[in-house]
């Protein structure tokens, strides 16, 4: 187990800048999700890690040691990449065992045939074997030692090519994508092995992901990473309910949060041509964007008062029923695209597209023009919609 510390990483490629003075600190034993769109930076910063890239400024510690300067075999961590990366002529056991051949074997210890001659390596494979052995069987490997990768599923390909990286017992896992291959029940599975492996190990895990089901799922903590720069490094509840940017809040969360521009007024907002009682401290003038998950809106009666809530009046235009909840599209004045809200289908039973529908919420978050959050919200709990004139 250790800590794992990024200071100031800087990387380009060419004029391309692709990490911007990135700095991170990794706890002992935590699971970190490494989340944000592709071409993001991800990749590039689990090499620099690895060593396998170099920054152009800053530095890497490993338990406070600077390893910058260490090749990758000297660093103590293990990667997992997206393409397992198995040998195919190899079994599984064989594959399993070759990083602790590397290292254990000599030259002449390692050749096919001569080597298992020479002194002092039939101990050696035992050792090896052994480890392999007590590694694969909670991965459920056991019956699987003696085939080769062709005769795997992907589920037990991406559980190999754990259990080479376990063998090593390292500082600090990297994983980069290690799921993005498989099918959609397989990697609910592994995503569930990963995790129980995690606190079975008790070691520090980096996992690189553009699946944010994934990152909030598994991780610790989630780093959401943008243009090559971290935007919020929090848990995952915390990043989803208390976003500090809008670029976190629109990434995060499924379905996306509705974003609405709205206008500071005397006595509260102005959103799609309707008053909402939400004061913004020192807002100004300008425009600000106000975001609303979908499931912090509620369907009330059109004509009915909402004291002390943000109410939204549109057209329904679309219903999705997905079983266990119901998604409304509705359409509203002045606003892009539909507002999303996030129901119980019985509410949702009698409706149809065409309707008139009112949402109302007690729960918003606010942003400025360049997306930063202002955290001085007041709802005037004696005020309720008035529609505004135009």
């Amino acid at each position: 187990m250790a800590s794992l510390t990024l200071r100031n990483i800087q990387k380009s490629f060419g004029v391309t800048s692709v990490l911007r003075d990135l700095t991170l600190d990794i706890r002992d034993g935590e699971l970190l999700a490494l989340v944000g769109p592709s071409g993001c930076g991800k990749t590039t910063l689990l090499r620099i890690i690895a060593g396998l890239d170099h920054a152009d400024v800053g530095d890497v510690y490993i338990d406070d040691e600077a390893v910058d300067a260490l090749p990758p075999k000297k660093r103590d961590v293990a990667m997992v990449f997206q393409s397992y990366a198995l040998y195919p002529y190899m079994t599984v056991r064989e594959n399993m065992a070759l990083p602790l051949a590397m290292r254990r074997l000599s030259r002449w210890q390692r050749l096919p045939l001569l080597g298992r001659w020479w002194p002092g390596s039939a101990v050696l494979r035992r050792e090896i074997n052994d480890v392999v052995q007590t590694t694969a069987e909670p991965l459920g490997l056991m019956p699987l030692l003696d085939r080769r990768p062709s005769q795997l599923s992907g589920g037990q390909r991406q559980r190999v090519a754990l259990g080479r990286a376990m063998v090593r017992h390292p500082k600090v896992f990297l994983m980069d994508e290690p799921l993005s291959n498989l099918d959609a029940k397989l990697r609910v599975d592994t995503r569930a092995e990963i995790a129980q492996l995690h606190r079975r190990l008790g070691a520090t895990f980096v996992y690189v992901t553009h699946d944010q089901v994934e990152a909030m799922t598994m991780s610790d903590r989630v780093a959401l990473m943008v243009d090559g720069r971290l935007l919020q490094v929090a848990p995952p509840q915390e990043i989803y309910d208390d976003p500090s940017d809008l670029r976190v809040a629109e990434f995060i969360g499924t379905p996306r949060i509705n974003t609405l521009t709205a206008k500071p007024i005397d006595g509260g907002l102005e959103i799609g041509r309707q008053r909402w009682p939400l004061q913004i401290a020192n807002s100004g003038n300008a425009l600000v964007q106000i975001a609303v998950r979908p499931e912090w809106f509620e369907l009330i009666e059109a004509d009915k008062p909402a004291l002390g809530k943000g109410v939204l009046q549109g057209t329904l235009v679309h219903i999705e029923q997905l079983g266990s909840e119901t998604l409304l599209h509705v359409s509203v004045p002045d606003q892009k695209g539909s507002i999303l809200a996030r129901v119980h289908p019985a509410r949702a039973r009698n409706l149809h597209a065409g309707a008139t529908l009112a949402l109302a919420t007690s729960t918003a978050l606010a942003f400025d023009a360049e997306g930063k959050r202002l955290r001085e919200l007041h709802w005037l709990q004696d005020r309720h919609l008035q529609v505004a004139n135009g």
